[in-house]
């Protein structure tokens, strides 16, 4: 009895090696978002890239609930707007962070949100500077646009009481009472082509509004960058138009492993292609541009990526 004992302890020891499994769980956001699909994109990947990988997809309220979750050791890697990266970093209470989150590291920058303001020809706005008195929908109360107007309006010099009217709508809702005239103006924070200013533009003529460069600059923040939205983008778009772009990011936490970092990383550039054929967003994901603004410190399993592709030199 005794010798079949010791056999069997030597039997499982040996084994154990082999069945232990890398958990990695995606967090993403809503499943009709751009998140979702690209989530589930990714743990495909990770299933494949990452041996004895068990791979989840985890749909959550997206950028802050997703940050809190991977310091609480939640989650493996989840998706972020860069603003909301920073503050959690800083620990802002105001934007869902109650302190900071220093267990936070960086994968990679993936694809924009462009903060587009889009008004009724009517209204005669042009530019961030035409707003002043006008009636504006901001998104809903603390939602990412919301968040994101919050801080351009800011750099362009304005705030809620010099508008004389705003609204806390979701994009639908805004667009609905643009049409019936009822708003001059909303600021979207979304994918360009989105379809509530799609369907805005079909129904009314429209002024996409100029964010200038100095104006971005002045946010002062990495994460809002300066990028046009390309002529075309809307019906009665006739020329390129400066506005705010703010990455997207993956971002993992101290307690992953720097070889499941490095493979989470690497595997991603060498799958673009199964990341745009699970939605067309992924198509902005340069390797070239990874590093862009990251708001927290890269994972060293990341960081050695990088530097065998001579992205850090």
């Amino acid at each position: 009895m005794k010798t079949l004992l010791v056999g069997t302890a030597l039997a499982v020891a040996a084994i154990a090696p082999a069945q232990a499994q890398t958990f990695v769980n995606v967090l993403t956001g809503g499943t009709s978002g751009v998140y979702y699909p690209l989530g589930n994109a990714l743990a495909t990947i990770y299933a494949k890239a990452i041996p004895n990988a068990k791979t989840g997809v985890q749909a959550t309220k997206a950028s802050v609930e997703n940050l809190n979750l991977l310091q609480q050791g939640k989650g493996e890697i989840g998706f972020s707007l860069g603003d909301a990266v920073s503050q959690a970093w800083k620990g802002d209470a105001e934007a869902g962070f109650a302190q900071p989150l220093k267990k936070l590291r960086g994968i990679a920058g993936i694809y924009p949100n462009y903060i587009q303001i889009v008004a009724s020809a009517s209204s005669g706005i042009k530019t961030v500077d035409d707003l002043k008195g006008k009636r504006i929908s901001v998104g809903a109360p603390k939602s990412g646009t919301e968040l994101n107007a919050r801080a351009v309006l800011a750099a362009a010099g304005l705030s809620y009481k010099d508008f004389s009217k705003v609204e806390y709508l979701a994009f639908g809702e805004s667009v609905d009472l643009m049409k019936n005239r009822q708003l001059d103006l909303t600021l979207q924070s979304a994918g360009l082509g989105v379809s509530s200013i799609r369907d805005l533009a079909s129904s009314i003529d429209i002024t996409v509004v100029a964010v200038s460069p100095e104006t971005v600059k002045k946010v002062n923040d990495p994460a809002y960058v300066s990028m046009p939205i390309p002529k075309g983008t809307y019906k009665g778009q006739d020329a390129d138009v400066p506005t705010v772009a703010i990455n997207n990011y993956l971002i993992t936490h101290e307690g992953v492993s720097d070889d499941v970092a490095y493979a989470m990383t690497k595997s991603l550039f060498e799958n673009l292609d199964v990341m745009t054929a699970s939605h067309a967003a992924a198509k902005d994901i340069k390797f070239e541009k990874a590093l862009d603004g990251m708001p927290v410190p890269l994972h060293p399993g990341a960081e050695k990526y990088y530097r065998e592709k001579g992205l850090i030199k």
